[in-house]
C-alpha cells in the first residue's frame, strides 16, 4: 500500500466561538467624519454588544471618540489606509494609548453583493479584526515618519528646479543662444556669469564667451558662435524670474537638507554603511533610512541588514523589498562596474552586479537589475 493509502482521515473538536480580541472597534474614516463600530462582550458572556456612531474628523471630535473607547475599554482600534485622511486619527488614537492597526483595504475587503456603506463597512472591519483574519500594516514611528516627509519634500523641491531649468534651455533655444549645446552645465560658475551678463544688457558674443573659466576657456571659439542670437527684452524679463526662482529652490533645498541631517543623526551609522555602496551618496542613503524605517543598519537586525559576500572585501546592505531594487541599480550601475567584478547579493548568496550572457553572434554583458 502506498502512504496516501494509509493515511487515516482525523476527526478533530474545534471551537471557534471565542473571539480572539474581546474589546475590539473599526473605523471607517472618511474627509468630515468617522463611523465607529465598537464591539464588546455581553454580561451573558455569549453574546456581543456592538454600537455604532458617527464622529467629526476634528480635533475635539476624535478626543471625544478617545474618551468613548476609554469608558468601553477597547484595547484595539483598526482603520483602513483612506488616503491621507487616516494619519490624523491614527497619530491621536496612538497618542492616547491605544494599539491602532493600519489595515489594507484589499484584505479586508467586503463580500461581494452585499450593500456597500460607511455603517456596514465599520461593522464588517470590526469583525473580521476581533476573529484575527487581517493584519496591521506598518507604520513608521514619529522620528521615522517626520524625516520620511523631509525627504519627499527636498525631492519634489528638487524636481521644480530641474523642471524650471529646463524651462530655461528652452527660452534659450528660443532666443537661438545655443549656449546648453557648448557647455555641459549652463548653470555652473561660467554659465551662471554669462546669463547675468545678458540680462544687464550685454549682447556682444565675444565679451560673453570671454567669461569662461576653468576648462571652458578653450572652447572660447565655440561659445562665440553660441551666443550669437536675439536674445529680446521679452526674453530677459522671463529668464530673470525663472533664475530667481531657480536660487530660491536652491535655499529651501539646502535647508531642507540640513533639517535632515539633524534628524538623521541618530542613523549616522547606517548612512555610512550606506554609503559605502558604489553608487550609493549620503542622500540616497538618507531616503533609504527614511523609506525603510530601519534603526541602522546591523547585522540581521531590522529591515536593514548587513550581507556578506563570498569574496573577503566585498559587504553590501540587503534593503526592503521596496528598495532593494534601488539599492541594487545603484550596484550595477555605480562608478567601476565596467571596470571590475563586484557582487551583490540578492539574498541567495552572491553573483556579478554585471554578468556575460553567451550568444550566438557574441555575448553581451547584462545588468541583473534589468537596463542601466
Amino acid at each position: 500500500m502506498t502512504s496516501r493509502a494509509r493515511r487515516q482521515p482525523v476527526t478533530e473538536q474545534v471551537d471557534d466561538s471565542a473571539e480572539l480580541v474581546e474589546r475590539v472597534a473599526a473605523l471607517d474614516i472618511g474627509k468630515a467624519t468617522v463611523m465607529a463600530c465598537t464591539r464588546i462582550p455581553h454580561e451573558d458572556g455569549r453574546r456581543r454588544l456592538q454600537e455604532v456612531r458617527e464622529y467629526g474628523t476634528t480635533t475635539g471630535a476624535l478626543l471625544a471618540l478617545a474618551g468613548q473607547l476609554h469608558e468601553l475599554g477597547v484595547t484595539l482600534v483598526v482603520m483602513e489606509a483612506t488616503s491621507d485622511y487616516w494619519k490624523p486619527v491614527f497619530y491621536l488614537l496612538e497618542a492616547e494609548g491605544f494599539t491602532c492597526w493600519l489595515l489594507n483595504a484589499r484584505h479586508v475587503k467586503n463580500v461581494p453583493g452585499r450593500p456597500k456603506t460607511d455603517k456596514l463597512d465599520a461593522v464588517w472591519l470590526a469583525k473580521v479584526a476581533e476573529r484575527g483574519m487581517c493584519r496591521p500594516s506598518l507604520v513608521h514611528p514619529r522620528p521615522i515618519r517626520e524625516l520620511r516627509d523631509l525627504t519627499r519634500y527636498r525631492r519634489s523641491l528638487i524636481r521644480e528646479r530641474t523642471a524650471e531649468k529646463q524651462r530655461v534651455e528652452k527660452l534659450l533655444e528660443d532666443a537661438q543662444i545655443k549656449l546648453s549645446s557648448v557647455a555641459s552645465n549652463i548653470f555652473g560658475v561660467s554659465g551662471r556669469q554669462m546669463l547675468a551678463a545678458m540680462l544687464d544688457g550685454e549682447g556682444d558674443p565675444t565679451v560673453l564667451a570671454r567669461m569662461a573659466h576653468g576648462r571652458m576657456r578653450a572652447k572660447i571659439p565655440q561659445l562665440r558662435e553660441a551666443l550669437a542670437g536675439n536674445f529680446t527684452s521679452h526674453h530677459a524679463f522671463l529668464l530673470r524670474m525663472m533664475l530667481d526662482r531657480i536660487d530660491g529652490l536652491t535655499a529651501r533645498v539646502e535647508e531642507v537638507t540640513a533639517r535632515i541631517e539633524e534628524q538623521a543623526a541618530p542613523y549616522a551609522r547606517a548612512v555610512e554603511q550606506l554609503d559605502e555602496i558604489a553608487g550609493v551618496g549620503i542622500t540616497s542613503a538618507q531616503e533609504l533610512i527614511a523609506e525603510s524605517g530601519s534603526p541602522g543598519a546591523s547585522p540581521r537586525q531590522g529591515p536593514l541588514r548587513t550581507v556578506r559576500a563570498r569574496h573577503p572585501g566585498t559587504r553590501l546592505k540587503q534593503a526592503p523589498r521596496a528598495s532593494r531594487a534601488r539599492v541594487l541599480a545603484s550596484c550595477a550601475g555605480g562608478p567601476g562596474a565596467r571596470g571590475r567584478r563586484r557582487c551583490v547579493s540578492g539574498g541567495f548568496g552572491s553573483r556579478p552586479a554585471c554578468h556575460a550572457r553567451p550568444g550566438r553572434r557574441g555575448s553581451r554583458r547584462r545588468s541583473p537589475c534589468g537596463p542601466r
